[in-house]
């Protein structure tokens, strides 16, 4: 059985190992990209765009640890 393409703002945040109101405020903030479906206006994450928004993250990570790299230890 292939893997939805769409993820509930729940799934997602056991996916990244977030509480729920962080990934809530991910999208509404406009970070990660949702869409609003059905008549409540319910939020849903493309699988795509969750695996985009994680490759973004390594690359920010990355880049930042370039930039800030390690102090040495002195040796005693």
């Amino acid at each position: 059985m292939p893997e939805p393409r769409f993820l509930l703002l729940s799934d997602v945040a056991a996916e990244l190992n977030v509480s729920d109101s962080q990934v809530y405020h991910m999208v509404r903030s406009g970070e990660l990209p949702a869409i609003k479906v059905g008549g409540r206006g319910q939020w849903r994450v493309e699988r795509a765009k969750l695996e985009e928004y994680i490759a973004g993250k390594y690359a920010e990570t990355a880049a930042w640890v370039r930039d800030n790299p390690l102090a040495e230890r002195e040796a005693d």
